[in-house]
């Protein structure tokens, strides 16, 4: 039985939380990344609190934009980090109740950024901010909170983007206490592959790296101390364990020999928490390889539900009433990284997605997928529309 892709006018099953697909004024397509349309050069920008990118034209004000052909809309400006190395194409939406911010809400993430001085910084600062604001547009379209340690001390994230001097302890890629640390080092090509292989890992990217970080970030706000806490336990492990002997453990002795059957990938397989990470990134990747696929007009058909590989025994919570509706979103994720390997064997490319889930996977991507539904149902405007005057950007030395 095969699962076709095909284009149709009917809306999906699960509307995309972050589009993918944007037009400008003029009818072309442009993309995410972008703040000029190539074709007739309009400015560009994205509005996180909208969740999309908009075809601009100049406001009364200096330096202010309003939506193409949109009087009536909010007033933007650019991101501080428009013109930095970083190339930010979000805007900035004026608000009178509070201070006029310099950064938008993703670069008002940043801690510590690195030292542009240095060219080589200069190129690899502006790939990790791309990862990032793949990562923050998503986790803003999801619904969950998004908030800098400057706006919120106590629950808020930062990033400190570092990078291994000559003579001092390696920088090593990692989450504490809200303040995610990515060595830049990880945004060259070279050096990541050199790793992927040396580490005997199949799939190494970036956003991988940026989505993997901030699961340990929403375990500490959304899972310890919660409802969740218990029943995130009981399927991923006690997060107790001691994480030193396990780490020294992997490291020594390898995953288990049956690693295959339980997770998502080798390294889920050291400590719960590392389960959850994994697990949690995979989530990621899977909405959002969902999400382009629908906002382009691709979507999976299945002819046969009975022929798909899951069913409602594999889910966490068998009696979640919307389980159906999770069941689609994998099966469609499924459908559509079956075809998306096949056109990286056409090109001569490692598969695009080199995994097959287990069953036991499958119910721990449900947990998550419930955890996130009602983070997201939770969550108000205000979550990343709020916004404090935030200086420069520390650099690092």
């Amino acid at each position: 039985m095969s699962f076709p892709l095909r284009r149709e006018p009917e809306p999906p099953l699960v509307a995309p939380a972050a589009p993918r697909a944007y037009r400008c004024g003029c009818g072309r397509q442009v993309f995410f990344r972008n703040s000029t349309c190539t074709a007739c050069g309009t400015p560009l920008g994205f509005v996180a609190s909208r969740v999309t990118l908009l075809p601009l034209e100049p406001a009364e004000d200096k330096d202010t934009w309003r939506a193409l052909g949109d009087v009536a809309t909010s007033v933007y400006r650019r991101c501080g980090n428009f013109l930095t190395p970083a190339g930010c194409n979000w805007l900035i939406e004026d608000d009178d109740s509070r201070p006029r911010s310099v950064l938008c809400v993703a670069c008002r993430l940043n801690r510590t950024i690195p030292d542009l001085s240095r060219a080589e910084n200069q190129r690899l600062w502006m790939r990790m901010e791309q990862a990032k604001r793949r990562l923050v547009s998503q986790l803003i379209g999801l619904g969950l909170p998004v908030r800098s340690k400057r706006e919120d001390p106590s629950q808020g994230l930062a990033y400190d983007f570092l990078r291994s001097a000559p003579g001092r302890p390696p920088v090593m890629t990692g989450h504490r206490l809200g303040v995610i640390t990515i060595n830049i080092e990880e945004a060259d090509d070279a050096v990541r592959e050199r790793t992927r292989e040396e580490m005997g890992e199949p799939y190494r990217t970036l956003l991988g790296h940026f989505r993997h970080e901030v699961g340990h970030y929403y375990w500490d706000r959304l899972v310890a101390g919660t409802p969740w806490h218990q029943p995130c336990r009981e399927i991923f492990g006690d997060e107790r364990e001691d994480y030193g002997a396990a780490l020294t453990a992997n490291y020594r002795n390898g995953p288990p020999a049956d690693w295959r059957r339980c997770f998502v990938s080798a390294y889920a397989s050291m400590h719960p928490w590392e389960d959850w990470a994994e697990t949690w990134a995979h989530y990621l990747h899977m909405r959002d390889t969902i999400d382009t696929a629908v906002s382009f007009g691709i979507v999976a058909r299945h002819l046969d539900v009975a022929a798909q590989p899951y069913g409602p025994s594999d889910l966490w919570d068998g009696g979640d009433p919307n389980g159906g509706a999770f069941l689609q979103l994998l099966h469609s994720w499924i459908d559509i990284t079956g075809v998306m390997n096949e056109m990286s064997s056409a090109m001569g490319l490692q598969d695009f997605y080199p995994f097959v889930l287990p069953r036991r996977a499958v119910a721990k991507l449900h947990f998550i997928h419930r955890l996130v539904s009602q983070a997201g149902s939770l969550s108000t405007p205000s979550a990343v529309a709020g916004a404090e005057l935030y200086g420069e950007q520390r650099r690092h030395t």
